[in-house]
């Protein structure tokens, strides 16, 4: 899928990208896992997952956010359309709950640096069994502990 951006008069082709984000503890805190799935224009599914250690079920969701950012950023994504079952995490990226725990403002400010990189982005909040792929790599990692 690509966006089209008129700037001017011209018309500029943007890859767009769909990710699916999830976070996983396993207590709160416990070990945890984040991963993320990536489709753009044809392309992927781009996967990825990384063992957190001990956090927090919301610290881990921002993580599957923020490296998810770094790599829809290296293949060259421009316009992203994020797909979260993190309820806090889509209303605090949209300004809608403050980010008071400092724990988690200092990943809400790295995932607002990161989405600089990008032309636009859309974050939507989604039932728990349309972001499988994502879920189920997020609980896989935080239970085994092997990054990939």
């Amino acid at each position: 899928m690509r966006d089209v951006l008129t700037v001017g008069g011209l018309s500029i082709i943007m890859k767009m990208c769909e990710i699916y984000i999830d976070g996983s503890s396993r207590g709160n805190p416990g070990e945890a896992g984040c991963a993320f799935v990536i489709f753009c224009d044809g392309e992927g599914p781009y996967k990825g997952f990384k063992y957190l250690g001990m956090k927090t079920n919301n610290e881990a969701e921002y993580y599957g956010l923020i490296e998810a950012l770094k790599r829809a950023y290296e293949i060259g994504c421009k316009s992203l359309k994020i797909f979260t079952d993190s309820e806090l995490l889509q209303k605090q990226m949209r300004g809608i709950y403050k980010v008071r725990a400092a724990n988690l403002r200092v990943l809400y400010d790295e995932a607002l640096r990161l989405l600089k990189n990008f032309e636009c982005f859309e974050i939507t909040h989604v039932k728990r069994e349309f972001n499988e792929l994502a879920d189920s790599l997020a609980k896989a990692i935080s239970k085994g502990g092997k990054n990939g």
